[in-house]
């Protein structure tokens, strides 16, 4: 079975999660390759059908066991028609929780057959220098079990006739989902005596939360710690400095040390 496409979709604030698919794609061996990126507030998505020939990557960060609510919104613009797919999560060296089988039940809904599937480990959101949570990952290991786990999925295709005869894959998970990200008001901040007003902040924003006056504002309702404006500060002006958060930030780097490995399913 060949595949003419490999389309990638993915929520990736901190980009970690489009490096991870982007290095299955390359093992793919594929060089029509086409990005769907939801993550930015300017996003216009039109509906979108697939094809049998179509090869669709979907890929999201996991924020306390779940997939960020208002990226799975997004997926229901993308239309299967039985097109094939891969399900792929990517979390902070915690855990995935029912992250993996909530992507893939999505994908099932809207058409998708998903016959591969990978929780891939990134550098926490909330990791820091005092307080690293899975720091520098992907690693170039990391990049190089993405592009071992696209060849497997290329050698799946290439073995199979029909894609009828292709099964969905299993993966981990509980259904009725656990609760994900309690909300609260808690929400990155700015050192307004380091801070340069450059704005570089506000455009990786994924949600339009940050504004500019007479300095920066951060609308707390609307921001889902995702830290994109933390990591993209020149300097380092932005931060998450509730207190709540940062002894969870602290006791997630004291008890998550020990590196995970990518789990595949194929």
């Amino acid at each position: 079975m060949d595949i003419k496409t490999v389309k990638l979709i993915y929520f990736s604030p901190t980009r970690t999660t489009k490096t991870i698919l982007e290095g299955i794609a390359q093992g793919m061996g594929t060089d029509n390759v086409e990005h769907i990126d939801l993550t930015l507030p300017d996003r216009t998505i039109e509906n979108i059908n697939f094809s049998g020939n179509d090869f669709v990557i979907f890929g999201m960060p996991v924020y306390g066991g779940r997939i960020p609510a208002m990226a799975a919104d997004l997926l229901e613009k993308f239309k299967g028609d039985s097109a094939l797919a891969a399900v792929v999560v990517v979390y902070g060296n915690r855990a995935y929780g029912d992250a993996l089988l909530e992507l893939k039940n999505i994908a099932v809904e809207f058409g998708f057959k998903p016959v591969a599937a990978g929780a891939f480990i990134g550098e926490h959101s909330f990791s820091n220098k005092e307080f690293p949570i899975g720091a520098g990952r992907p690693d170039k290991d990391d990049i190089s079990e993405t592009e071992a786990f696209g060849k497997s999925i290329l050698d799946k295709m290439q073995k199979s006739n029909n894609v009828d005869d292709m099964a969905q894959i299993d993966v981990p998970g509980n259904f009725p989902y656990k609760d994900g990200v309690t909300p609260s008001k808690a929400a990155a901040s700015t050192d307004n005596d380091a801070c340069t007003m450059c704005e570089t902040c506000a455009t990786v924003c994924p949600t339009g939360a940050i504004t500019y006056e007479d300095e920066v504002i951060t609308d707390n309702d609307k921001c889902i710690l995702c830290s994109a404006c933390v990591k993209v500060c020149p300097t380092e002006a932005r931060g998450l400095k509730v207190p709540p958060l940062l002894e969870k930030i602290k006791l997630l780097s004291e008890n998550c040390k020990e590196p995970k490995k990518p789990e595949l399913f194929i």
